[in-house]
């Protein structure tokens, strides 16, 4: 009788390779997750800017802000994304832009704002992120700026 020698993994070796990939997205997935939400954050604080510009520009128009935020001005609000936009304070003089993240999607917790005066803030932030409000915009987790 002669004897096969046979060819392929044992079980040992099988539930090892197991284990490592499992530490390995252990790690890996929280990063990623906290990376995607970075690239999002910077989607709110681009169109909080282009939205001052916007107002700055209706403002040298008709010398008040009451009245932007609309559609059919020249400082419409951005389409909702991942956060939702409002103008909650609209006064001759001052105004202020709010990005809310979307309740039922990855963002939410997060709340930025900016005003005429340039000031930026973060009003709001998930567990995790640092403490708000400050006066800067958070991008990353620990309250980085």
């Amino acid at each position: 009788m002669s004897l096969a020698r046979q060819s392929g993994f044992t079980l040992i070796e099988m539930m090892i390779t197991v284990a490592i990939a499992a530490i390995l997205a252990a790690v890996a997935l929280p990063a990623y997750t906290d990376y995607v939400k970075r690239g999002r954050i910077s989607q709110a604080t681009n169109n909080l800017s282009s939205m001052r510009v916007k107002l700055e520009q209706y403002f040298q128009d008709n010398r008040t802000y009451v009245g932007a935020c609309a559609s059919g001005t020249v400082a419409p609000l951005p389409a909702a994304d991942d956060f939702t936009y409002s103008c909650p304070t609209l006064t001759a003089t001052t105004f202020t832009v709010q990005a809310a993240g979307v309740s039922t999607g990855t963002m939410n917790g997060f709340t930025y704002t900016i005003d005429q005066a340039n000031a930026k803030s973060t009003t709001a932030l998930p567990s995790g992120w640092g403490t708000a409000p400050v006066s800067c915009w958070v991008i990353k987790k620990g309250g980085v700026c």
